[in-house]
């Protein structure tokens, strides 16, 4: 549990960088919109860099951390939820508190101003919170789509899986196409946890707990029809202090694992705090 009060100073100590792998365990579809259809093409690409490489927006793996979370924690309740959109159809709720300790605003920062609730008064927050977490778009590891997979593909990075709704009435199949990562492809991902005070410790383990929800869960479109199942693997945690970025300073290796529960243990032992003191 953080200790943060509203006199907690805020000032840089220095950063965790949390380095590895994503590994996809079933197909993955992160969808790209609609703006341009192609003949014969998915009815639902997914997402691609200018070389047309598939990839993870650093936004899709965080959204899902936070939303993780917040279900875990028991945060994600109507008098905890704030609107960021209220157009119909589109409606996007987020917790948000004006709490000085609240561990999921510490790490995913706080907007300042007053914001409706879904349920009970309007939130009247007078001061920002900096967020802690940076997550970076996660590039595809090329090497990772083999030659034996590229035969098997619809593309020559990803596959179509087909799918059809049915409806209850006249049972008429209603086909439609999703474009997914194909299961066993790689992407790099990069996590920066910028520590700005002591009380700040508490927030990697956070972190590193969302991470281990979301490998029991999935990332992006069709979760619940077996996309998105994904694992994290060959993590590095490195500790890089205000003397790394002011005069030159080495940075430490806390922690190099195959898998995230390895840096959990790191993280939660009793010297995890010495370390970045």
């Amino acid at each position: 549990m953080s200790s943060h009060t509203a006199e907690t100073q805020l000032k840089l100590i220095g950063k965790l960088i949390l380095e590895g792998e994503l590994e996809c365990q079933t197909g993955l579809h992160i969808g790209a919109g609609k703006g341009s259809l192609e003949i014969g093409g998915a009815d639902n690409p997914v997402v691609k860099d200018a070389f047309g490489m598939p990839y993870v927006p650093g936004s899709s793996l965080r959204g899902k951390l936070r939303s993780l979370l917040e279900q875990a924690t028991g945060a994600a309740v109507p008098s905890e939820l704030v609107y960021l959109s209220k157009r119909k159809g589109q409606e996007v709720r987020i917790h948000q508190s004006d709490r000085p300790d609240d561990e999921i605003c510490l790490l995913f920062g706080r907007n300042p101003g007053r914001m409706e609730k879904f349920s009970g008064d309007p939130l009247d927050n007078g001061h920002a919170t900096p967020a802690r977490l940076s997550v970076f778009d996660s590039p595809l590891i090329a090497e990772s789509i083999t030659a034996q997979m590229r035969e098997n593909l619809d593309d020559e990075l990803t596959e179509v899986k087909s799918e059809n709704a049915i409806d209850r009435i006249t049972s008429q199949a209603n086909p439609r196409t999703l474009e997914r990562v194909p299961a066993g492809a790689r992407f790099k991902v990069r996590f920066v946890v910028d520590m700005l005070c002591p009380e700040d410790t508490p927030l990697a383990a956070r972190l590193l707990e969302a991470m281990r929800l979301l490998e029991d869960d999935s990332l992006g479109g069709g979760g619940s029809r077996g996309s998105g199942r994904v694992r994290f693997a060959g993590l590095k945690l490195t500790w890089r202090n205000r003397a790394f970025y002011a005069s030159g300073g080495g940075e430490q290796t806390l922690a190099e694992a195959p898998d995230v529960a390895g840096v959990q243990a790191v993280v939660n032992g009793e010297g995890f705090a010495a370390a970045l003191a």
